[in-house]
């Protein structure tokens, strides 16, 4: 009887346990069906969920906007912006997050066309004499010998061109050639300058050999209309920064650094770079079967994954370690138009006088006496004319993009000492963005000399409304490799910024030294305009 009603027990409690179960299954079944339910309010319409965002295709100012209203506060570039406050508890509730009210960034474009279009760009200038043009088209002959008309042997390959003393019959190439004058190598605004783009980008390569000289593979590209232009292959991605471990002279040179060189130049107001533009090129049917060079022609070979390679003969960085590979025959490169041919325009090479030792150990000579720009004063070219505060120009681009490489600079023999600087071979720019090399500024602080144009632009792409970041990243996104992904990471465009400010605190100090009339020690003053058109130049 006792063992009856024990079994009858533990069935009722087996029983009682699995009522509970059910009962515990249903109530979570129900309480899922409540959850966000229609009448909830929605995430705030500023903060987007991780899911939005990852399904939106954001254009790059949006995703701007978005970091900079949630990580940095209102906008940088619109002052009356507001950006509601993180989520905050009052009296024991939470209280309601606003949705951010964020006005639109100004574009870039906007800030780039802004900025070409301040006076400061657009200055007056007196007519060019024909004496300060590199080139002159010489007068037809009346013999009916001297036809204007070239011809290639190989017709296939290059174009029959009819060219006489009009403008309008020349090739992109020649107009630019026959533009350089005395004081720059293009003209503001340039109207060849969208032509000479477009041939660099996408005319027929119909020839390429190799450069002799240098440590790293270089090539000349020639194009239908016999223009040339120099080619730099990529070497690394471009957001590899160069090993800390290195020395400058070990560095490789990096195509979007010729590309970023350029445009930073022209942003700059100094227009002393050639046109450099972005490309992606067939190894084999735009390099390989097209060349006349055969030692070059013997370098190519596939790698074990299929790809074509070649590592043409140079002095340091030509050998199959340090082969050219494409992915695998699409290769990018940056194509530079090149100068006249030195026969029609001879060029004169000049050795830094900050040139580094080039020695891992040795210090030159201008690391260890501190008045030595007091002697370079006296020295030729230096001593006259604007050489000085040329070179000075050449010092503050090459910080800002910190080019440790500047060991010579040429100039158009043509010209003597009155002329410009061709600020040329860039490759070993943008290589570390999370350090500065205060090294390359030291001729600023030491002479303590700047032409006052190159301050007044300098003071103006400092401000919120032309920032250097953000023309850079416009101008950038004009160049055809910018599809693939952007010439200069993020990292890099913000280190421009912060070496700007590092270069207006340098003139800063030197006008401070000199103590009264500072000013007037420290500045070349090549502005022609009364003070206080000076002053509302920087509004």
């Amino acid at each position: 009887m006792m063992w009856r009603l024990r079994r009858h027990s533990r069935t009722i409690c087996l029983s009682l346990v699995l009522v509970s179960i059910i009962l515990h299954v249903l109530l979570a079944f129900v309480s899922l069906s409540l959850y966000r339910q229609p009448w909830d309010p929605p995430p705030p319409t500023g903060m987007p969920s991780s899911k939005h965002l990852a399904n939106k295709s954001y254009g790059f100012t949006g995703i701007t906007v978005l970091t900079d209203s949630l990580a940095d506060g209102p906008q940088r570039d619109s002052p009356g912006a507001k950006v509601s406050p993180p989520e905050k508890f009052q009296s024991g509730k939470i209280a309601p997050v606003k949705a951010p009210i964020v006005k639109p960034l100004a574009s870039s474009l906007a800030k780039l066309q802004a900025l070409f279009n301040h006076p400061l760009y657009n200055a007056p200038i007196s007519a060019i004499k024909e004496d300060d043009f590199l080139l002159r088209v010489k007068p037809k002959l009346r013999s009916d010998s001297s036809s204007q008309m070239w011809v290639s042997a190989s017709h296939e390959s290059y174009n029959n061109a009819h060219w006489n003393s009009s403008s309008d019959s020349h090739p992109p190439w020649l107009r630019f050639h026959l533009a350089i004058s005395r004081w720059q190598l293009y003209n503001h605004p340039d109207p060849n300058m969208g032509s000479v783009i477009q041939q660099l980008a996408t005319h027929r390569i119909v020839s390429a050999v190799q450069k002799t000289g240098g440590t790293q593979l270089k090539l000349v590209m020639t194009f239908p209309n016999y223009g040339q232009a120099m080619f730099k292959p990529m070497k690394q991605e471009r957001d590899d920064e160069t090993n800390y471990n290195l020395y400058y002279f070990s560095d490789f040179e990096r195509h979007n650094a010729e590309i970023g060189a350029f445009h930073l130049d022209r942003i700059l107001g100094y227009r002393r770079i050639p046109p450099v533009v972005g490309r992606r090129v067939d190894v084999i049917k735009e390099i390989k079967n097209i060349t006349t060079d055969r030692r070059l022609a013997r370098t190519f070979f596939n790698s074990p994954v299929g790809n074509v390679c070649f590592y043409g003969r140079c002095s340091y960085y030509c050998t199959t370690e340090h082969a050219i590979c494409g992915r695998p025959t699409d290769l990018e490169a940056s194509l530079a138009l090149m100068l006249p041919d030195l026969s029609l325009a001879n060029r004169r090479s000049w050795r830094s006088p900050w040139r580094r030792s080039y020695s891992r150990s040795k210090l030159a000579k201008w690391e260890t006496e501190p008045d030595y720009c007091a002697t370079i004063k006296k020295t030729a070219p230096y001593d006259k004319g604007t050489r000085l505060v040329d070179f000075i120009d050449m010092v503050i681009l090459d910080f800002l993009m910190s080019n440790m490489d500047r060991h010579h600079y040429e100039t158009f023999e043509k010209f003597g000492n009155d002329t410009f600087l061709l600020h040329l071979d860039n490759g070993r720019a943008f290589g570390r963005h999370s350090k500065d090399e205060p090294s390359i500024l030291v001729p600023l602080e030491q002479c303590c000399r700047i032409r006052r144009s190159t301050w007044l632009r300098l003071r103006l792409l400092s401000r919120p409304q032309y920032r250097l970041s953000d023309v850079m990243r416009d101008s950038l996104s004009h160049d055809p490799l910018h599809a693939v992904a952007p010439l200069l990471t993020e990292p890099h465009l913000a280190a421009l910024d912060r070496r700007l400010k590092t270069v207006l605190d340098a003139v800063s100090r030197c006008v401070e030294k000199h103590g009264v009339g500072g000013a007037d020690e420290v500045m070349y003053d090549d502005v022609s305009q009364p003070e206080d058109m000076k002053t509302r130049h920087l509004q």
